[in-house]
Formats: structure tokens, C-alpha cells, sequence
């Protein structure tokens, strides 16, 4: 089958047909996947009626698989993006869970609080929600191409303070254990990194672990992260992704960030996220 690109925004975002995730992809197709992720940032790959394993297997392209700590019960590498357990029940706002993924409508990139951050993540919408849980992405690249010079003069040559723990004092969710705590020490990272692969620069940051800025107090850390988070969820530099089911989404990491708009708790969600082991600190250079 004819693999197709086609953009869905302007800024970011891309639909790609024929790829089935279920079979073997061969060196063409898989360097033709990678050009068009490296040039849209995220890609929408419809009607894939994966198991959890073949999105694993699929993931594996890419990269290492990260395992979380907190993680399915059947397959190590799927982080559960969902408000039904897996004996299927509908679980509480105010469960542990559901406060930690909470977090998700803020701003965020992915396991940012590691020293190598995550490459990027594949979300793959099994159950979604018709009230709401509109996947937003932003371009970190044109934010910074962009940045009015006052803010730039603040993140230029700094760093940014990336917690896990930051979780549990925004949102409420459970505090981390002291082995959590040994195993994710906070870790700082330059506010503006260049690509690996692209060689772009970008604005890095990731409001719900950001909890210090080099060289500022607490409140002008906070006001800053505020305001580079406001200029950056501008409608031109931004693709919301409306689900329809077996909708499977695929996002770099290093330069966009991404939050979910709310929806109706009492409507299943149930959403499988695998995420692509970084391969590299954040340099700036």
C-alpha cells in the first residue's frame, strides 16, 4: 500500500495513511515515517487496530521502550492513559490515578524529569471520550523563533529544574516513595535545546515538573514558566487532535509540548501510551 503524508496544521501535525502497526515495516518505509515525524512533529496514523504488544513492537522502531514505575499490570511497557482499571472499572477524580493524570491538562513533555528525557511517545485512543480529551500539541521551534526579546533574554543560557515530585504539590497525587525519589532525583536542563536529528533550536520547558529556574527565586521561577506557557498556547503554533478510535498519535518530545483539554469523568477514556527511551542529554550547542 502507498504510504501518504498529509498536514493537518500548519504549525505541526500530520496524518499518515497506509501503515498498518500490525506487520513488519521495511528500511523505505520506516525512514519515510521518520523524515515526515521530523518534519511535522506529530503524527496521526487512523484506524490501527493494534494490541498492546504490536504497539510495542511498532514503538521498537524508534527506539528503546521505556518501563515506568507505574505501568500496566500485562504489559510493562504500556502506561495506562485512563479512567477505567484493569478489571474495567470506572475509576474516581479523586483517585491517586486519576490525580496524578490530571496533571495532563497542563502543559507538559514527557518524562522530562529524566537525564535523558524521552525521544517521543505513541498514544494509541482505544476508548475515547466524546465530552472533551482533545489532545493539544504546540511547536516548541516556532515558540522560540518567535520569542519576544525579554523572554528570550530570560531563558537563553539558563536552566530549568524538572521534578517528578512537582506532581504531588500541583495536583495532589500521591507524594513519591523515597525509592521513587532515588530513582528520579530533580534534575535541571538547559531552557533551550537544538535537535539532535534537526539541529532546530527550541524552547524547553515543562510546566507540571518545573518547579525552579537558575538564578531566580520561587516566585519569579513560577512567573516566568506562567509566561513563556501563556506565549507559547497561542492558536498559530498549535494542533488539536480530535480522537476517533484506534486513533494512534506519535510525538517528539524534544520540541513540542502537549496537554488534554478536560471531559466528562463519568465517560470511559481508555488511552495506551508507549514512550521512546532518550538517547541524549539536552545540550544547547
Amino acid at each position: 500500500m502507498t504510504v501518504t503524508v498529509k498536514a493537518r496544521h500548519p504549525a505541526l501535525g500530520a496524518e499518515v495513511r497506509g501503515i498498518d502497526m500490525r506487520l513488519p515495516m521495511d528500511a523505505e518505509t520506516l525512514r519515510l515515517v521518520s523524515d515526515a515525524w521530523m518534519k511535522h512533529l506529530v503524527l496521526v496514523f487512523p484506524d490501527q487496530h493494534i494490541t498492546d504488544r504490536e504497539h510495542v513492537t511498532f514503538t521498537r522502531h524508534f527506539g528503546d521502550v521505556e518501563i515506568f514505575h507505574q505501568t500496566s499490570d500485562r504489559v510493562a511497557e504500556i502506561f495506562l492513559v485512563s479512567n477505567v482499571d484493569e478489571e474495567g472499572r470506572l475509576m474516581r477524580p479523586s483517585e491517586p490515578s486519576q490525580k496524578q493524570l490530571s496533571s495532563s491538562q497542563q502543559w507538559h513533555t514527557d518524562s522530562s524529569y529524566r537525564p535523558l528525557p524521552s525521544m517521543g511517545s505513541l498514544l494509541h485512543g482505544i476508548e475515547i471520550s466524546r465530552t472533551g480529551g482533545i489532545t493539544q500539541f504546540i511547536n516548541m521551534y516556532l515558540v522560540y523563533d518567535d520569542l519576544p526579546e525579554s523572554l528570550r533574554r530570560d531563558v537563553e543560557g539558563r536552566r530549568a529544574r524538572h521534578d517528578f515530585g512537582m506532581l504531588h504539590r500541583i495536583v495532589g497525587s500521591t507524594k513519591p516513595t523515597a525509592e521513587e525519589q532515588a530513582a528520579m532525583p530533580p534534575v535541571w536542563h538547559p531552557m533551550v535545546r537544538r535537535h539532535p536529528v534537526t539541529g532546530r533550536k527550541s524552547l524547553y520547558i515543562s510546566s507540571i515538573y518545573n518547579d525552579a529556574v537558575e538564578g531566580m527565586d520561587e516566585t519569579a521561577s513560577a512567573g516566568l514558566i506562567a509566561d513563556l506557557t501563556a506565549f507559547a498556547a497561542q492558536p498559530k503554533y498549535m494542533y488539536r487532535h480530535e480522537w476517533e478510535p484506534d486513533d494512534v498519535l506519535m510525538w517528539d518530545n524534544r520540541c513540542t509540548v502537549h496537554a488534554v483539554t478536560p471531559h466528562d469523568p463519568n465517560e470511559r477514556r481508555v488511552m495506551h501510551r508507549t514512550t521512546i527511551v532518550g538517547r541524549e542529554p539536552v545540550t544547547a550547542a
